[in-house]
């Protein structure tokens, strides 16, 4: 079993501050204004600590947001405690199911990659859909199949910002299309006292053809993709992929 996501959850806001939640959000919002469409229940997939979360929430009234890492939640807890527009719960989203639908299912910061498994990812495409109202819209985003496999993949990255130092071990394999990112951290307790932890993550590239193909073989009709939350084209090189899609 990977080791992910648990002393990592304490430190995760602090080192993805470079990702811009507001632009995504305000993405998100922008769809939602062309399509004409004011969600009335929305659903979050693997919400993690409730970064995007917090955006949607600044223009969604009604959110249902879950995520398989209880470490994760515990985060996202201390930013909805006090409101009750947001409901958190502890689910996988290989198999959710909630008794209602929604209008609006979202699911960032590539964690679709992390289904290494088409035939889970099928089913969630699957699962999806049942929980989407006629008019409903599917929003996610991927890490594209050229960075895992050219950028990411069988490379070392390292950094060291505000007392956290961590090298990243990526190891890519072609035949799978598995990318295995090997973590350690050394996090700043107190004068020249470091804490070590590692975590074990892994994803698979997948090609966006078959993305949209999958989609379309469950349901959905119309499949439209963007440049990582902006309205520009993907092409060869595009590191962070959105899907935009429905069902009518």
């Amino acid at each position: 079993m990977l080791n992910i996501y648990e002393k990592f959850a304490l430190i995760y806001d602090e080192l993805i501050d470079d990702i811009d939640y507001k632009t995504w959000g305000d993405f998100i919002n922008k769809i939602l204004e062309l399509k004409d469409l004011t969600p009335q229940n929305t659903l979050e997939m693997a919400c993690g600590t409730g970064k995007l979360t917090v955006e949607l929430s600044k223009f969604i009234s009604n959110i249902d947001a879950f995520d398989l890492s209880s470490d994760m939640l515990s985060i996202a807890y201390n930013k909805f405690k006090d409101n009750r527009n947001v409901r958190l719960y502890n689910l996988d989203m290989k198999n959710f199911k909630f008794n209602k639908k929604y209008d609006l299912v979202i699911c960032g910061c590539d964690s679709l990659n992390y289904i290494t498994n088409p035939d889970d990812l099928n089913k969630i495409f699957f699962n999806v859909k049942e929980h989407l109202n006629q008019n409903g819209l599917f929003i996610f985003d991927i890490n594209s199949y050229y960075k895992i496999s050219k950028i990411i993949g069988n490379n070392i990255f390292l950094n060291d910002k505000d007392g956290i130092f961590y090298t990243w071990d990526s190891s890519y394999d072609e035949k799978s299309e598995i990318c295995d990112y090997f973590l350690t951290f050394f996090v700043l307790k107190s004068h020249n006292l470091y804490e070590r932890f590692d975590e074990h993550h892994r994803q698979k590239a997948y090609k966006t053809e078959y993305i949209e193909r999958k989609l379309i073989e469950n349901g959905f009709r119309s499949v439209y993709k963007y440049s990582d939350y902006s309205f520009e084209q993907i092409n060869d090189t595009t590191q962070r992929i959105c899907f935009v899609a429905s069902i009518n």
